[in-house]
């Protein structure tokens, strides 16, 4: 990890909001989430400009672009087959099968600092916004 913390940044407002999403999440009754990109020539991990927090996958889908990958912190409510209550708190890597390569790479070498350092327990990779759907039903199987 140590040659990824020199080549991808966080602000300290990004750390922060990481935390503080994760802190708020875990008791969250509804679905949360966040998009982060990677910003290409400064290689700075952060939330787009408008820092929406969506409260369904839908919602995410329309805003993930078709050729650019992005990661999603989502804290997901569900209740497992044996009645009890979870809040699974993932970071899905969103790797759309027609973005470049020089794309590919730059999030390929940013996903396990983006995982670390969010703290989401597991990455989920998604291909397409399709795949959004299968989500929920990824989660409370556990796979």
């Amino acid at each position: 990890m140590a040659s990824e913390s020199r080549l991808y940044t966080f602000s300290g407002e990004t750390k922060e909001h990481l935390r503080k999403f994760r802190l708020s999440t875990s008791r969250a009754k509804d679905p949360q989430a966040v998009i982060y990109l990677v910003d290409k020539n400064t290689h700075e991990i952060r939330q787009d400009e408008d820092k929406t927090v969506y409260s369904s996958l839908e919602e995410v889908g329309e805003d993930l672009p078709d050729h650019s990958p992005r990661f999603v912190l989502l804290s997901y409510p569900l209740t497992l087959s044996d009645g009890r209550a979870s809040v699974p708190y993932v970071l899905l890597y969103y790797l759309p099968d027609t973005c470049n390569a020089e794309m590919r790479m730059i999030y390929a070498g940013a996903k396990e600092l983006m995982r670390s350092t969010s703290e989401a327990g597991r990455v989920i990779d998604i291909e397409s916004t399709e795949d959004l759907e299968e989500i929920p039903k990824r989660l409370a199987s556990g796979e």
